[in-house]
């Protein structure tokens, strides 16, 4: 049974699909109407969410399914210490697919292993975030006409940030792409990213925009951070201004996976440039069309994905991992393309 849980979990030609379904799915709304009337998606939501909730439950009706929802962790069985993976078992007695978000990273994972039907990952943690990230290239595509080749800048929280890191895993397979990356400090891209992917940082969003393609404004997550102070300090790092944008190419695009606090100004919007709300319609859009692809998948392959990875006395010492809130969880790890071990839930170093 095929679940996403990160952009790498789908393949280049993959993705271009289901650019090409949802685009379909744009121009021909009728001709799909019905194709889940029998079908029921579950949303299982442990943090706030306006957009990407909403989003999967519109995209499930447009197809004409059914949807059951938790948006609160206080109202499920979850309060009173069940794990992950005997909620994604009874879930599946329920529905037949599930799209989930939780504060842990790699709880979506724990999920998938243990669920009888497809699990879309609809954010873990500060991990990844790939339907965000499908409805970035959708966006892309239909603004840009191509991925490669692209000078992509990443302002802000790119430590945190999922939605930085799944489009980063999305974009470096094509030709051609930078990063160029913005941020404080202590809210760089973590070491390992940096290591795989061609990245140039800078701390000044000022002397970057101009050679930017694309420009992915994020915010300085508060409910990342251990610490109220550091995030005071750092909230308002970067403020994208029309006048900071008119130094910008006038095809840049600007995005930003939303809700924004103060990062772009109101006055940015009447910009023809400004693409962020487009993000928001095509995020339904690329989520019908992922919908349809894994439960069309899942009518020909009933077995449950396994991925290879050792449990030998190594950790996971990330106090955001899920392994650190369920302690029967076996500490398993993978080597990266370096020989690294890293954690199979959330991709930390194990020691």
């Amino acid at each position: 049974m095929r679940s996403i849980i990160d952009t790498l979990d789908l393949t280049v030609g993959e993705i271009e699909e289901l650019c090409d379904t949802a685009l379909d799915m744009i121009k021909r709304p009728k001709l799909y109407s019905h194709i889940c009337d029998d079908k029921i998606l579950a949303t299982l939501f442990f943090e706030p969410s306006t957009r990407t909730r909403l989003s999967f439950e519109a995209a499930m009706y447009e197809l004409g399914g059914h949807v059951l929802s938790v948006t609160d962790m206080a109202t499920s069985s979850a309060s009173k210490g069940e794990s992950m993976a005997d909620t994604s078992k009874v879930l599946s007695a329920y529905s037949d697919i599930i799209a989930m978000r939780h504060p842990k990273e790699g709880a979506a994972f724990v999920a998938a292993e243990n669920a009888n039907v497809p699990v879309i990952n609809a954010g873990d943690g500060g991990h990844c975030h790939p339907t965000q990230t499908l409805a970035d290239m959708l966006t892309i595509y239909r603004e840009k006409g191509h991925f490669d080749g692209l000078t992509v800048g990443l302002c802000g929280d790119l430590l945190y940030g999922r939605t930085v890191h799944s489009l980063i895993h999305a974009l470096s397979r094509y030709e051609g792409v930078k990063f160029i990356c913005i941020s404080p400090s202590e809210l760089r891209l973590p070491s390992y990213m940096k290591q795989d992917f061609n990245v140039e940082e800078t701390t000044s969003l000022e002397e970057a925009i101009p050679m930017l393609d694309v420009l992915y404004m994020t915010r300085i997550q508060q409910e990342r951070f251990a610490d109220r102070q550091n995030y005071e300090r750092l909230k308002d790092s970067y403020v994208l201004t029309p006048e900071k944008l008119s130094r910008a190419k006038s095809d840049c695009i600007v995005m930003h996976p939303l809700p924004r606090v103060k990062e772009i100004s109101v006055a940015v919007d009447k910009d023809p440039r400004a693409c962020y709300f487009k993000q928001v319609e095509n995020g339904k859009y690329m989520r019908m069309a992922l919908i349809y692809k894994l439960l069309t998948d899942a009518e020909e392959d009933h077995s449950r994905e396994v991925r290879p990875s050792v449990s030998d006395g190594k950790k996971c010492v990330n106090p955001r991992c899920i392994v650190s809130v369920e302690q029967e969880l076996p500490h398993r790890y993978k080597k990266d393309s370096r020989g690294v071990c890293r954690c199979i839930y959330c991709d930390s170093e194990m020691v």
